[in-house]
């Protein structure tokens, strides 16, 4: 695995691949890699010649008083398991790198659809420091494909809009959710659930699950589901930040004659804000 810190270099590298006609695959993400992370590196793989993977912990995207400081940065033991899963090249600039000119007078990336919803809702200013970095990232690498995880649904819609507007060529690859043995989808922020909470947080992804299959079965009354699923969080011991019925392909609140439709919900723990999501046609 090559190992860059400067945009030049990198794109020297990859202009390298391209002239040998290989097509290159990239999986952006901001390090603490587990076992989701790892899939996404392997369904790059499977599809692309060359895989390229990023670590870059984005301030732009962290609202105040959330975690950048504390964010888990665990570089030794990401480079091992990316040499495990035979990643060719990692690209882990410094923030200079990606933001030469800082963020103040950094031109910004604004996706007005879709993003003052949701997680948009809780973390102003969040996705346009999604949109900003990913479309950076995208022009650096000019991956052929890019593969993100479904668990972040919203930003998965969000960045594939992106795309389509601004005309950027990469096929945008979603990769299923991947979850711990209790259903608990994966996520670098799962560390900051205490032990004491850990065997009950699980009822985020139940909640999820107990909402689809009630629609499934015929009910539409997707308000009284809605509360009914809260309260099924609360009992448990948390706060819920949202849990909402949605049309899947424009996050609309959903009607009752739509086909395809996700259910989407985040809660906090005590240190830990947690998402998740399922999906379902009829």
């Amino acid at each position: 695995m090559q190992v860059f810190h400067h945009v030049a270099s990198l794109r020297e590298a990859l202009a390298g691949a391209r002239r040998n006609g290989k097509t290159i695959g990239f999986v952006p993400t901001m390090g603490n890699l587990h076992d989701a992370h790892i899939e996404l590196v392997r369904l790059a793989r499977q599809h692309c010649d060359v895989v390229v993977v990023s670590i870059f912990v984005n301030r732009l995207q962290f609202g105040l008083n959330e975690d950048w400081d504390t964010y888990p940065r665990t570089m030794e033991q990401d480079m091992a398991r990316l040499r495990a899963v035979d990643c060719d090249f990692l690209f882990h600039p410094e923030e200079s790198e990606i933001y030469p000119n800082g963020m103040d007078e950094q031109t910004r990336v604004v996706c007005p659809a879709m993003t003052d919803v949701l997680c948009g809702a809780s973390r102003p200013g969040h996705f346009e420091g999604v949109t900003t970095v990913v479309a950076k990232l995208f022009n650096i690498v000019q991956p052929d494909q890019a593969v993100f995880g479904i668990k972040d649904f919203q930003q998965l819609a969000v960045i594939r809009r992106m795309v389509e507007d601004l005309c950027i060529p990469v096929e945008i690859v979603a990769a299923p959710v991947h979850r711990e043995s209790d259903g608990l989808a994966m996520s670098s922020r799962n560390s900051y659930i205490t032990p004491e909470e850990r065997p009950r947080v699980a009822v985020l992804n139940r909640s999820l699950n107990w909402v689809r299959e009630s629609i499934e079965q015929g009910r539409r009354d997707f308000a009284e589901l809605e509360a009914e699923a809260k309260a099924r969080i609360e009992d448990s011991g948390f706060q819920v930040d949202y849990f909402s019925i949605r049309n899947s392909r424009n996050l609309e609140p959903a009607a009752h004659d739509d086909r395809e439709i996700t259910v989407l919900g985040a809660m906090y723990t005590t240190a830990a804000r947690l998402i998740d999501n399922v999906s379902l046609e009829l």
